[in-house]
């Protein structure tokens, strides 16, 4: 009988991958993104009976929806809250990335909103990240709040998340998440849009409406059940005396934010059809976005999460935990689009993915105060036996999208 090797992060122990795209059914969804350890009972994408996942499904859905009527849905939304007398009347939350671009430029433009737009900064900036942000604060043309929280907690946080849980962005993501409910709650904006629907890359479907009044996720009751960095709160605060205070930008808003205020959460995605590399020349036409200079290492794309040094360090982590690399991501995403085949998707994967991200490598180190050969410990101590071998000395996945892998 042939033995069960253990799965970390609650991960199914049988690997499998979409018949239509790249993806495994190892991607966890980032409703989990937040908590995951060795030993944490993950969610991940779902599959149907013949091996489809929802992602690809979405996908198929998006091409039956009549998008003309979707849109007069958006301007009926926007019509009821569209402010004459100057004040904002929606908040878009970006980075001057491709999306976020695109997001304000569209609702400003052509849809007459006053949006304001706010940063919750990337961890170590780009040179070419910071002047994509930069143009679109002043090429595109929008008041901006670039939210600069303490830095030394953020270096420390993001070192813990990295030795604890193997992923970089946790805490970062957590932060830029509650970043824009707080901002709406204090200037009394009534509506938060964000581009895509979660649903795109295999998350569960989010509703599109979401009222913050309805949703526990955006307000905290016990701050004892907050792990930042894979650590409570109060252990933050003994072993690195840390203020309470220091991490209170971390945290969704509170009760008392969110008081007598009525704010909703909107995808624009939902309204508007919402192709990435369209998205991406509308953003370098009118906001002056440019491409890395580069091709991303990982990958074979140069405008997607180009913002932070740390980016392409997080896409080798998610390889290593989940056997998925950055360049999976893209190419699931295109074959869906339908501008690339499967094949030539499985070809990008087996010559990109799990690339070392050596570029800026050192700097994140010097960064965080790590030594470089403590990160490659623990690159070993969270793959899991489940989808990693180790051959001639050598780390291989047991099972890769191409069918070449060690137990395939």
């Amino acid at each position: 009988m042939k033995e069960e090797l253990p799965a970390f992060y609650g991960l199914p122990s049988e690997v499998k991958f979409c018949t239509e795209c790249a993806m495994s059914n190892q991607r966890p969804t980032s409703a989990v993104e937040f908590k995951h350890t060795k030993d944490s009972k993950k969610t991940t994408m779902n599959f149907d009976e013949n091996d489809v996942c929802d992602a690809c499904r979405t996908a198929e859905k998006k091409e039956n929806i009549d998008w003309d009527k979707r849109e007069q849905e958006l301007i009926k939304l926007l019509d009821k809250y569209r402010r004459t007398d100057g004040g904002y009347d929606c908040l878009v939350p970006g980075s001057g990335g491709k999306d976020s671009a695109y997001q304000a430029h569209v609702l400003k433009y052509k849809y007459g909103m006053n949006p304001l737009t706010i940063t919750w900064p990337p961890i170590l900036y780009t040179e070419y990240g910071y002047e994509n942000w930069k143009n679109w604060i002043d090429k595109g043309g929008f008041d901006n709040y670039s939210f600069r929280r303490n830095g030394s907690v953020m270096k420390l946080l993001t070192k813990l998340s990295i030795e604890n849980l193997f992923h970089p962005f946790q805490t970062f993501i957590l932060g830029q998440k509650n970043l824009a409910p707080k901002f709406a709650a204090k200037f009394d904006i009534p509506l938060i849009f964000y581009g895509e629907n979660e649903a795109e890359y295999g998350n569960p479907i989010a509703d599109n409406s979401t009222s913050l009044r309805d949703k526990s996720y955006y307000s905290f009751n016990n701050i004892d059940e907050i792990y930042l960095g894979g650590l409570s709160v109060k252990e933050i605060q003994e072993k690195y005396d840390v203020r309470l205070s220091d991490l209170m930008s971390f945290f969704p808003p509170t009760q008392k934010e969110l008081e007598n205020k009525d704010i909703e959460v909107h995808y624009l995605g939902y309204y508007l059809k919402w192709t990435p590399q369209e998205v991406y020349y509308y953003a370098t036409e009118n906001t002056g976005f440019k491409a890395r200079p580069f091709r991303t290492q990982g990958t074979y794309s140069k405008y997607n999460s180009i913002d932070d040094k740390i980016d392409d360090l997080h896409y080798f982590t998610t390889y290593i935990k989940f056997g998925i690399g950055r360049a999976t991501y893209d190419a699931s995403q295109e074959i869906r689009n339908k501008h690339i085949t499967r094949e030539e998707g499985q070809a990008l994967v087996r010559r990109f993915d799990g690339e070392f991200p050596d570029k800026y490598f050192s700097n994140i180190m010097e960064y965080i105060d790590m030594e470089e050969d403590e990160f490659f410990k623990l690159t070993d101590k969270f793959r899991s036996p489940h989808l990693w071998a180790k051959v001639d000395g050598e780390w291989k996945l047991r099972h890769n999208v191409n069918k070449t892998g060690v137990n395939d």
